[in-house]
């Protein structure tokens, strides 16, 4: 009897690290890109004042968007580790979490771009180029 409890609670504990592992592997913390745009803004456009403070409020409203989807993304994630724990295949559990976590992402991608067109909206003709060529940069290049 004791032996059995213990063979299913490692079991238990394998199919738990297991399903941790699998969403550790299939969604990775996101790399930094090797350009990063608010430096950009913030050390090489000479912001006046005004757009100083409009920034100041359009990164203060986005960083609190991108906190609560990052929230949404772990809260799916963990509902894919349950999911794989308790299927053990690509079950419809699986599948419906996968989708969840993919919809999640896709918002915030989305809600990224967003605050891209946003802040470029701030700009003068003279410093648009310069942030046009970092977001091109941040996209295209490896992360560092």
């Amino acid at each position: 009897m004791i032996r059995r409890r213990a063979g299913l609670a490692l079991i238990a504990f394998a199919a738990a690290l297991c399903g941790a592992l699998v969403a550790h592997f299939l969604f990775p913390e996101p790399s930094k890109p090797s350009v990063d745009i608010h430096a950009v803004l913030h050390e090489r456009l000479n912001l006046d004042a005004a757009q100083a403070k409009k920034l100041e409020v359009l990164e203060r409203d986005f960083a609190e968007q991108r906190r609560s989807l990052e929230a949404r993304m772990r809260a799916d994630n963990r509902r894919l580790a349950a999911a794989i724990q308790a299927e053990h295949r690509n079950g419809p559990a699986v599948e419906a979490a996968i989708d969840a976590t993919h919809m999640t992402m896709g918002e915030l991608q989305k809600a990224t771009v967003a605050h891209v067109f946003a802040m470029r909206a701030l700009l003068r003709d003279d410093q648009v180029g310069v942030f046009d060529e970092a977001v091109t940069k941040a996209l295209v290049e490896a992360p560092q």
